[in-house]
């Protein structure tokens, strides 16, 4: 497959962009190859400057559920730009944005409009440490909540333990009161706050870690967060900046049964655009300037662009229930078509999925945690993803990211892929 307009893309990008990319993971180095770079996209297609065209299973890290460039989601956006781009004063689509949020999701009575999912994780920890008048939080190794300095952990030995930061720049004070537990593992949950008694502001969790590919909460794991929560007076934050509006309209927690203090969510509520929002009961929300004490702003919170794409794109999703039926159903075609071929190819590989979101695992199953993660091939991934990627498929550029399929997507694409799929998985396995 010819490349070569985007290597030349990269290497001038390289001398103005740090690593020639505004986002790590598209630098493609996990998966040993140089980035491409896109010119457009429609439906389930994306085409590269060079004229090669990829089915498309990033979607821009999800949002885009009815695929790209929807001409019933994009249609009117002239007019809203020729009417302005950003205002910094109140717009009433940014009401109507809000509404669509609140109705959907029972927990949120009231919802605060930022501008990326990272914002909103930051701001909805700033809230439960302000309303809890607490230090401490807990999340999950494997749980990836956004670049915010408190969130940039890692774990060291055992089940549980203070985090220590994951990046240069991230002072160890910023991070001493972040305590990293297993994800799928209550014990190390309840140690967390037996050692913590009372210092315990929240626990922020992935309903389904999205981002160490897709681990999906075991039989009793979201309740029993729900419950000692609850008990030790702290707030359980539900970051579904990937589950919310993709698992189904209520997102997770509609899925789970189950309702958060807090809820996170991100670009999806904006059909691709920048934006992200979090949202909770009354008297947690009501903390928040300039009716409370706790302080945070945004210049583009809320601009018009975004608010009109997302209330297009929500209200489409609300009015159309057979989308996630549609997008379940072929995801569903995928798990079964791998796992045949997994079978038959008799290799150390499985498919973890939930609803529309699924992930092909390098290792043996069940994958269940953040160390079952960790014991994936990644070498064998990369020959799959270029595999695929010379077939005209794009996958994720990394083992850690699950596939997102949208409405665009036909019958005809996924049997392609799946055809696809049993050849690259011979040549990354060597059969």
């Amino acid at each position: 497959m010819d490349n070569k307009i985007s290597k030349g893309l990269y290497e001038e990008a390289k001398k103005y962009i740090p690593g020639g990319v505004n986002s790590p993971v598209r630098a493609f180095k996990s998966v040993g190859l140089d980035p491409i770079f896109i010119e457009r996209a429609k439906g389930s297609r994306i085409y590269d400057v060079d004229g090669n065209s990829y089915i498309d299973y990033v979607c821009s890290w999800g949002p885009l559920i009815l695929g790209h460039a929807n001409d019933d989601v994009i249609g009117g956006i002239e007019e809203v730009v020729r009417r302005g781009t950003s205002y910094g004063v109140p717009s009433p689509v940014e009401v109507d944005m809000a509404k669509l949020i609140v109705e959907a999701f029972p927990s949120v009575d009231m919802v605060r409009m930022v501008n990326s999912g990272t914002e909103a994780t930051m701001s909805a920890l700033r809230l439960a440490r302000a309303y809890t008048s607490r230090k401490k939080i807990i999340k999950f190794e494997g749980c990836y909540h956004g670049h915010s300095d408190s969130l940039l952990v890692k774990a060291g030995s055992g089940a549980m333990t203070f985090g220590v930061p994951t990046s240069p720049g991230v002072p160890e004070d910023i991070v001493k009161n972040t305590i990293v537990c297993t994800y799928n593992d209550m014990d190390s949950v309840k140690k967390a706050f037996e050692d913590n008694k009372g210092d315990v502001a929240a626990v922020i969790f992935e309903p389904v870690a999205g981002n160490m590919g897709v681990v999906i909460p075991e039989a009793g794991f979201i309740k029993g967060l729900r419950e000692i929560t609850r008990e030790e007076g702290a707030l359980l934050i539900s970051d579904e900046v990937i589950t919310g509006f993709r698992l189904s309209y209520g997102g997770a927690q509609e899925v789970f049964g189950f309702e958060a203090d807090i809820t996170c969510f991100g670009k999806i509520i904006g059909a691709g655009l920048p934006v992200g929002a979090y949202g909770g009961r009354r008297d947690i929300m009501e903390n928040l300037s300039p009716i409370g004490p706790v302080y945070q702003a945004g210049t583009l919170s809320g601009n018009p662009l975004a608010m009109h794409m997302g209330c297009k794109n929500l209200n489409m999703l609300k009015n159309n229930p057979g989308i996630y039926e549609g997008i379940e159903k072929m995801a569903i075609q995928i798990e079964e078509g791998l796992n045949a071929i997994i079978d038959e190819l008799r290799i150390d590989a499985c498919v973890n999925r939930i609803k529309g979101m699924l992930c092909l695992f390098f290792a043996k199953g069940p994958v269940k945690t953040y160390d079952d993660v960790m014991r994936c091939d990644t070498e064998k991934y990369s020959v799959f993803f270029r595999e695929m990627l010379n077939a005209g498929i794009l996958m994720p550029p990394a083992q850690f990211e699950g596939w997102f399929l949208s409405s665009a997507h036909s019958d005809e694409d996924i049997e392609y892929t799946l055809v696809e799929c049993k050849k690259a998985l011979k040549k990354a396995f060597g059969k």
